[in-house]
């Protein structure tokens, strides 16, 4: 019997969603100390049991399709099956970026929900390395995820932490390869850059924006946050007003010529139209032209540096080397992943790079959050158009959790 059929038989014979039901009572309910508690917690797991016997005896191949009744919706379930219907394969790592992906500030209180954190750890028992890529600073990743999924698995070997948007790989318990510091590849020429602006940002804050913003504690990337909240319009105020100024300090960097700020906003203006309207609405647009007036040495270190707008959140000045592609690339190569077949998760532009980098390699599939950044929306439509809604990550997870019960 073909699969299709056979999920319709599963969806349409037993009652699938009580079994899912109960599958996460059993897996989510906190512990007891309370002997009502305990005894009802052992009927559900009984009556769960009982339900997955009944379809283990009724369908053939009934360990895989009692599994995917307590791990997946109808409509995930199909999903999955399409999934294996087009690729074949199985998702070997899972490359998770954090804010506003995995969490939501706008309907989970901004953690990581409880059944997020179990399904993680559902995978990492199945033996699915996990890859968290982020922009934040590497300690802050490390707070979350030891204290979200427990020491013992960020330290079993099979987790890897590429951490502000790529310049860096944390690894635990892999030796000398535990952290790679990719930006320490770069050449001395463009390290020099960003050692300039990291020395005059916070110093020569104009006033404006002295007391309103403050410099994240970044290795190696330049950035910019507010001290405001997120999204507010005092923190889109400041973080216009800084990407400007970090723009001119880029200039000034590059290169001792006066005109270096103008010709920095007049390149990044080009290539970024988030930026061009910051710049407009500022009246710091340059002229149209200016670009051609741009020396080939000063545009050849312009192209090799990325100064990335998110509106009301931040401003930051990266290497068009190191981005979060470089990282999962890093992070794969030190978890002995030889041919990966990833899922990649996230909202924003560095997201984008790692969405890319698996659709021209065909090295994985790449899905995102209802709200993400236009282009990201974009790439995951024309694909496989795996768009879930903000704050519900868990449904994507196990969606891949059933696609990887459907692999042989």
């Amino acid at each position: 019997m073909e699969r299709y059929d056979l999920l319709y038989r599963l969806y349409d014979t037993f009652d699938a969603a009580g079994v899912r039901e109960e599958q996460d009572f059993v897996d989510l309910l906190p512990p007891l100390d309370s002997r009502v508690g305990l005894s009802h917690w052992q009927a559900v797991a009984d009556e769960l049991s009982n339900e997955k016997a009944r379809i283990r005896r009724s369908l053939p191949d009934g360990d895989r399709y009692a599994e995917l009744a307590a791990r997946a919706t109808r409509d995930q379930a199909f999903t999955a099956l399409d999934l294996y219907t087009k690729y074949g394969r199985a998702v070997n790592a899972l490359v998770l970026d954090v804010d506003e992906t995995l969490r939501s500030a706008g309907s989970t209180d901004n953690e990581i929900p409880r059944e997020v954190l179990h399904l993680l750890t559902e995978f990492h028992e199945s033996g699915v390395p996990i890859v968290i890529c982020t922009g934040q600073t590497l300690e802050n990743v490390k707070g979350f995820a030891i204290q979200g999924l427990g020491n013992e698995l960020v330290h079993s070997g099979d987790v890897s932490i590429v951490y502000e948007a790529g310049t860096g790989v944390f690894t635990p318990g892999h030796g000398s390869d535990t952290k790679r510091l990719l930006y320490e590849t770069l050449d001395e020429s463009v390290q020099s850059v960003f050692e300039s602006v990291r020395g005059r940002v916070i110093r020569d804050l104009p006033d404006e924006l002295r007391g309103n913003v403050h410099l994240q504690g970044n290795e190696f990337n330049v950035t910019l946050k507010p001290n405001f909240e997120t999204g507010s319009d005092d923190a889109e105020a400041v973080i216009d007003g800084g990407l400007v100024y970090m723009l001119d300090l880029l200039g000034e960097a590059v290169t001792d010529d006066p005109a270096g700020p103008t010709w920095a906003r007049a390149f990044y203006a080009e290539s970024d139209p988030e930026i061009e309207s910051v710049l407009s609405d500022r009246d710091a647009l340059p002229e149209a032209g200016v670009t051609d007036e741009i020396p080939d040495d000063v545009r050849a270190t312009f192209d090799r540096v990325t100064i990335a707008y998110y509106h009301a959140d931040a401003a930051e000045l990266s290497a068009v080397d190191l981005n979060k592609a470089a990282g999962v690339e890093a992070a794969l190569d030190v978890l002995g992943v030889d041919d990966p077949f990833v899922l990649v998760m996230g909202d924003s532009k560095s997201d984008l790079d790692v969405m890319e980098w698996v659709a021209a390699n065909d090295c994985g599939i790449s899905a995102a959050p209802d709200h993400s950044s236009p282009g990201v929306l974009d790439h995951v439509r024309d694909t496989d158009g795996l768009v879930f809604d903000r704050g519900d990550a868990s449904s994507m997870l196990r969606t891949i959790y059933a696609l990887n019960l459907l692999v042989d």
